[in-house]
């Protein structure tokens, strides 16, 4: 059995990012950075000028 170059390139699959549970953790860091994001502009915006 011969083995080819396409055998050898991954073509950018990464079993880490494939599982579902990975996939939801980082969907919820990103919500939770956006989340964090616009409650520490909120404060900055509506802080009180001294």
């Amino acid at each position: 059995m011969s083995t080819t170059l396409y055998n050898k390139i991954p073509l950018g699959r990464n079993a880490l990012l494939d599982s579902r549970r990975m996939q939801a953790a980082l969907a919820l860091g990103v919500l939770a950075g956006a989340g964090l994001v616009w409650v520490a502009v909120r404060a900055f915006r509506e802080a009180p000028a001294r």
